[in-house]
């Protein structure tokens, strides 16, 4: 975080004589402005920090200049003799910009992440000569074995300012809880006696203030809170109802070039953001995809396209989020809206910083209620989850990630969520080898739990009231603020309530024509797995290692992925309970009350629909079919199939069986019929880790007689086989094997969609 540009005005009483003469001295030296004041509050949270080494919360809005009280505070410790601060940040963008922030203003700062592993031995050095004024790292360091058990102890014994950036992650009620912000609760009761300590946010409502502030102040330490009004001046927020995915995406691609410099254009998945960054491209825009699937190199060269005004906007995912430092950022268009008015806030507080005026436009879709609750119900841990890992570690040994999958059948990501919070909570540590239990008893809170997903819900229909049209919506600022419970709220006369749209409404035909042809082309690939998932054997079946060649599928191809635009959104229609994190759109529900007429009622809808439950099984049409054929037309297969083959669909037998036949009858090849089930089928679902989803259908598919025997008149030739979603994968894994074994020369797999 830059230091925001100094304003002109009187310095509050709270800051003592020569304490305020030195710390103003050192604020102009930061902004190298000889005519720079404090702005309101950051001289009194300066003072609780220098001169009474108070615990300090600051709520302020984005721009305000937060790093500014840190980096102040800090010169100034620092010539009273404190050691250095340590800074705890969210991201590594943030870390970048704070580093090179410090950097201007004479301090002296380094940062210890994954990215730079190999300076670390020199930073240790550094921090052993006093030659570093502020370390940050991320909160994941403070459970890292290695920095907590060698480095962590020396720095808090030594720490002249603790700062926890991004503080609302702190809290479970934030919008953007991070298990391993709690473990600075232990942190603070480390600290020596007096040691000052300073939160900061600009996203926090009163709940998550008071949740914060008492973590604080465990112990019955004092916290001084400083808390300012919310409202940005610089932005222009606006609302534009549209149909269609096709219409949102070919109106940004006919507008985008009438927006302000430079900026971020927001998705909520990671698909969305490159599917939109290609069709900007090629309307002839400059832009980036920006996701967490960069890698690090690529996200500084992004970011900093971004900043030298090289691209018009970067199209990215929430990974761009907190801390990215433009301060001269024209435009935040959101293509789908975030899950609540507070993490909205955070994100268009990028754009306005430095500049008068800066356009904010969201864009929602009716796609956006699926995509919140597979996050929601994606970030909770599950109490049949944490029994079945808490009973496996009793054993008092470590257990890596790998071997805790073949005990909880739970995805990778979800499982290091869950390992994070028993961490914090006392029952597991992080050790060299993986995890171990403390013996420590762990109770699944449900309470907690079932309040904190009611604070979701309501933030959720909070977001889709504030997405209302501008003829029955309130002033838009006016809303965010009283979302974070700022009492200076008051209509703001810029926005499109206040003083009507301004933003263009039109879709013209020609950008209309290009956003549907990029849409409306099918096909992406399904990539084969290579290896078996470790630890299978645990779970009775006995393989390991690479799959052999001969018994591995070929690279195949999917219509979309469920998460894409276009095709994706037709699809998650299509196959209801098993789109999106296992839900359908509102959009599907023709008797549901509008999000416009009842909010309320409308997300009431809207959960009745998104709940398990089979779907109308049927043919698929001409459309789908013609889509399917399309893909088939495109595949630059080595060798053409001389057959196909139906999966054995428990949930939807006339859909599949419908598209292999039609296939068949497209391409004039015999339809060789379906495999066959054994032990009762396939067990479990969708959700699973890859070595649960292989124990579920480990010879559970298998090629009954009659369809050997067709396989066998065809020699050695390739097989297309057909299903409808591919998940984990291991389905068509499992039954390519069985049609290799059985003589198929290679069998090259092709399924409507790809769950991500």
């Amino acid at each position: 975080m830059s230091v925001p540009p100094p304003t002109v005005g009187g310095m509050s009483t709270a800051v003592e004589t020569d304490l305020a003469d030195e710390a103003l001295g050192v604020l102009r030296e930061l902004t190298g402005r000889a005519d720079a004041v404090f702005r309101e509050g950051q001289d009194a949270a300066v003072t609780a920090l220098v001169e009474r080494h108070q615990r300090a919360l600051v709520v302020q809005r984005t721009g305000w200049g937060k790093s500014a009280v840190y980096f102040v505070s800090t010169a100034l410790l620092r010539r009273r003799g404190a050691g250095p601060t340590l800074l705890v940040s969210p991201l590594l963008a943030l870390m970048r910009d704070q580093v090179a922030a410090a950097a201007r203003a004479g301090i002296k700062a380094v940062e210890i992440s994954s990215s730079n592993v190999t300076e670390w031995d020199d930073i240790n050095a550094r921090l052993a000569a006093d030659d570093v004024d502020v370390l940050l790292v991320s909160p994941e360091r403070l459970t890292n074995p290695r920095f907590r058990d060698e480095q962590l102890p020396s720095l808090v014994e030594r720490c002249g300012l603790l700062v926890v950036d991004e503080a609302h992650c702190v809290s479970d009620w934030g919008h953007d809880f991070r298990p391993d912000y709690r473990r600075i609760r232990d942190l603070l009761g480390q600290l020596p006696a007096g040691t000052p300590v300073l939160a900061t946010t600009a996203t926090a409502n009163e709940r998550v203030v008071a949740d914060v502030a008492e973590q604080l102040g465990a112990g019955g330490v004092e916290v001084t809170t400083v808390r300012g009004p919310l409202a940005r001046d610089s932005l222009r927020l606006g609302v534009l109802r549209l149909d269609t995915d096709r219409a949102r995406l070919a109106w940004l691609a006919a507008h985008i070039g009438d927006l302000p410099g430079s900026g971020i254009v927001y998705t909520l998945t990671v698909a969305a953001a490159e599917e939109t960054a290609a069709l900007l491209r090629d309307a002839g825009h400059e832009v980036r995809a920006y996701t967490g699937r960069l890698d690090d190199a690529d996200r500084k060269d992004a970011e900093e396209a971004l900043r030298e005004n090289r691209v018009k906007a970067l199209v990215a995912t929430s990974a761009l989020g907190m801390g990215f430092d433009k301060p001269d950022l024209g435009f935040v268009v959101h293509l789908g809206a975030p899950s609540s008015p507070v993490s909205y806030y955070q994100q268009v507080g990028r754009a306005g910083r430095a500049v008068a005026n800066a356009d904010v436009l969201l864009l929602p879709g009716p796609e956006d209620i699926a995509i919140w609750q597979w996050f929601a119900t994606s970030s909770m841990p599950r109490e049949d989850h944490a029994a079945a890992v808490l009973t496996a570690m009793a054993d008092g040994k470590a257990w890596s990630v790998a071997r805790l999958e073949t005990v909880a059948d739970v995805r990778r990501s979800r499982l290091e969520l869950l390992l994070k919070v028993l961490a914090v909570d006392g029952a597991v540590e992080r050790v060299q080898g993986g995890w171990r239990s403390t013996g420590v008893p762990w109770v699944y809170d449900a309470e907690r739990y079932s309040r904190v997903t009611a604070t979701r819900e309501a933030e959720q229909r909070s977001m889709l009231t504030y997405a209302r049209p501008v003829d029955t919506a309130e002033c838009r600022m006016a809303f965010l603020q009283t979302a974070l419970d700022d009492p200076t709220a008051s209509p703001c006369g810029r926005c499109d309530v206040c003083a009507g749209p301004w933003y263009p409404t039109d879709v013209p035909a020609g950008a209309a024509e290009a956003a549907s042809a990029r849409l409306d082309r099918p096909g992406v690939e399904l990539p084969p797995r290579a290896q078996w998932p470790t630890g299978a054997d645990r779970l009775g079946v006995e393989v390991k290692g690479k799959i052999v060649p001969g018994e591995q599928i070929a690279t195949g191809r999917a219509v979309a992925r469920l998460t894409d635009l276009g095709w994706g959104q037709r699809l998650r229609t299509l196959l209801g309970d098993d789109g999106v994190g296992g839900v359908a759109t509102l959009a599907e529900d023709l008797e549901a009350p509008s999000i416009e007429e009842d909010p309320d009622a409308a997300y009431e809808v809207s959960h009745r629909v998104m709940r398990p439950g089979l779907r109308n099984d049927a043919p698929p049409d001409a459309e789908l079919l013609k889509a399917c054929a399309r893909v088939l037309g495109a595949w630059d297969w080595a060798q053409r199939p001389a057959g196909v083959v139906a999966m054995p669909s428990r949930r939807r037998p006339a859909l599949v069986a419908g598209v292999a036949q039609g296939l068949a009858q497209l391409g004039r090849l015999p339809y060789l019929g379906a495999l066959d089930l054994a032990h009762g089928g396939p067990t479990g679902g969708p959700g699973g880790n890859s070595a649960f989803r292989l124990a579920g259908v480990w010879q559970r598919i298998v090629v009954g007689p009659e369809l050997r025997a067709r396989l066998a008149e065809l020699g050695d030739a390739p097989v297309l086989l057909v299903d409808d979603l591919a998940d984990s994968r291991w389905t068509m894994t499992v039954a390519g094997r069985e049609l290799r074994l059985a003589g198929a020369g290679s069998v090259l797999p092709f399924v409507l969609a790809l769950s991500a």
